[in-house]
């Protein structure tokens, strides 16, 4: 094998341990979410109480968020912007896990919860709202950088 060869292939192979060391370090950006405070929707002496109206976060970050409904009243939580501004992993509620490309809104007709997550993937501010019951307080913003 001449010289050039010999210092070639050790080039190329010092070039994919690097790469392939960055990549390994990087991991995968959907595992080990960060756990957001739980977003509680009614409570029995408000029926309107939203537990949060701000949640900032980071693209490029993984996130876990459950969603709980008092059984107050019926809730569906929409927030368009942001459900396309996110990559889904997954949503689990009760004994199932959901896989979905997107999400629309989450209805809750009694008590009960959901978990999603998501990987945010574009910045901006995004709104969050009870549909319906906005007037009420039950509205918020996503903040992602």
């Amino acid at each position: 094998m001449t010289i050039l060869k010999t210092v070639g292939l050790a080039g190329l192979a010092a070039v994919m341990g690097v790469s392939s060391t960055i990549a390994a370090a990087q991991g995968d950006l959907t595992r080990r979410p960060t756990k957001l405070p739980d977003l509680v929707l009614g409570t029995e002496d408000n029926r309107y109480h939203l537990s949060h109206k701000e949640y900032q976060l980071e693209t490029g970050k993984s996130y876990k968020l459950k969603v709980i409904s008092s059984g107050q009243t019926e809730y569906a939580v929409k927030a368009p912007g942001f459900f396309n501004s996110i990559f889904l992993r997954k949503v689990e509620a009760g004994d199932m896990e959901i896989k979905a490309v997107s999400l629309t809104e989450l209805e809750f007709e009694q008590e009960g919860e959901a978990e999603i997550y998501f990987v945010p993937i574009k910045p901006g501010k995004f709104e969050f709202f009870a549909e319906g019951l906005e007037a009420k307080g039950m509205a918020g913003v996503f903040n992602i950088k």
